[in-house]
């Protein structure tokens, strides 16, 4: 890191609260983009719970928002990876409702009058079908895209009218239903949540893993001869990291089951009902768990794996990148068939939520997925864009949807101001790359 010096004729004390602020994002190189996007969130949290009267950061809530944040989330961390290379994916929302589709007809019909009903294979078999038809949807589309030459703009809202389509031909519009049991726990509710202690070991574990990889951050910065943050900086990411994962697993344990659920699950176990009502933990949700793994997943191939730097790479300049042996086109087929897998992870969430397949399921998935990569820091010009940042813009997209049905507001306006915060966000990308050049 470079030392800051100064002339005999500048006071060291001139413009300290600058330098101090300087000196501290530096020495914890926080991203001052992420930083941004979480005071967006805040003042978006805190605007809402005034405007709401108090029922926007309520444990109920907060765990609804998360859980709701999840298919987005999973789908936005492949959207990264496509815009990341100057592409565009229009056809997700499609996507996952045509898997979604597939998925809910294999399992309710398909499958029961080959293997008979409730069978423990059944939501296993289906969601194999599920990433499956969307891993080679995905690849079609890549094959389109890097052999054919055709702009993925229009390959894509190709793909947005067909699948929808074909959506609605697997049934002639007819929704599915229900799904297999083992299957709907993969979209929360009162029993695909985990509880309280196993959420708490979650917590303590993801504690230990952000403190480990701070540790072989610094390690691996030692044996390379890397600069090194201080130590102060380690140990204050080290305690933000376990705050923020240990008081998020506070507030999901503080959501109890509704009574007579709790109620019900007494009488079926036996438990006396105490008089003050019996308080079992949600948890954390297991669609937020796969939420969180496949962006773990996701950020190790982005960051760790020579395909991620391909990625990246190709974004940043792709004559250039082929020049340097890179197979271009390949690697274009494997985004778009990685982004299909991804658009069927987010389909068994959303399907498995809602116990149901319909045909209108995904709509407008597309502008939301975007929406949050492009608000979470990806550039549409190419060469970056971060993980984690596209799940924190996630998270912001979905709570500014979520506050405005709590508030009342019309459905016509809540797509009025996610319209004009996507533009305002790409107007923002382009003021940082402006400045940054």
């Amino acid at each position: 890191m470079a030392e800051l010096t100064h002339t005999p004729s500048t006071p060291l004390t001139a413009r300290p609260q600058a330098n101090a602020v300087t000196r501290f994002f530096r020495a914890t190189e926080i991203d001052t983009r992420l930083l941004g996007m979480v005071g967006a969130l805040l003042i978006i949290w805190v605007g809402f719970e005034i405007l709401s009267d108090g029922l926007f950061l309520t444990p109920r809530n907060l765990w609804n928002l998360s859980v709701q944040t999840a298919s987005v989330s999973v789908m936005a961390t492949g959207m990264v990876l496509v815009i990341v290379t100057r592409n565009i994916d229009l056809s997700v929302g499609s996507i996952l409702g045509f898997v979604g589709m597939v998925m809910a007809v294999t399992q309710a019909e398909i499958l029961p009058k080959l293997i008979g009903f409730n069978h423990p294979a059944i939501w296993i078999i289906a969601l194999l079908v599920g990433l499956l038809v969307g891993t080679a949807i995905g690849a079609l589309h890549g094959a389109i895209i890097a052999f054919l030459k055709v702009p993925s703009f229009i390959v894509t809202l190709g793909g947005l009218l067909v699948w929808r389509g074909g959506a609605w031909f697997i049934t002639s519009g007819r929704t599915v239903a229900p799904m297999d049991p083992t299957y709907r726990l993969m979209g929360g509710g009162t029993e695909g949540s985990i509880g309280a202690t196993a959420s708490w070991i979650v917590g303590i574990i993801a504690c230990i893993a952000i403190v480990g990889t701070i540790i072989n951050s610094r390690r691996q910065r030692q044996r390379f001869g890397f600069p090194q943050r201080p130590m102060w900086a380690e140990y204050f990411l080290s305690a933000l990291g376990c705050v923020l994962v240990l008081g998020a697993v506070a507030v999901v344990n503080s959501y109890p089951w509704p009574t007579a659920i709790a109620r019900r699950y007494a009488d079926a176990n036996g438990i006396a009902w105490p008089d003050g009502g019996l308080f079992i933990a949600h948890g954390i949700a297991v669609p937020v768990l796969i939420a969180i793994v496949i962006g773990i997943i996701m950020t190790f191939i982005s960051t760790r794996l020579r395909f991620g730097r391909y990625v990246f790479a190709i974004g940043g300049n792709q004559e250039a990148a082929e020049l340097a042996g890179i197979k271009t086109r390949w690697v274009t087929v494997k985004i778009f068939a990685l982004m299909g897998a991804l658009c069927a992870v987010a389909a068994a969430i959303s399907t498995a939520r809602l116990n149901a397949a319909t045909n209108a399921q995904g709509e407008l998935d597309e502008l939301y997925t975007i929406a949050a990569a492009v608000i979470g820091g990806t550039s549409l010009g190419g060469g970056m864009g971060t993980i984690a940042g596209a799940m924190l813009g996630a998270l912001v997209m979905q709570s500014l949807q979520s506050g405005m049905v709590l508030v009342g507001i019309d459905s016509p306006l809540q797509r009025i101001v996610v319209g004009v915060v996507l533009v305002v966000a790409v107007w923002l990308d382009t003021v940082y790359r402006a400045r940054a050049r």
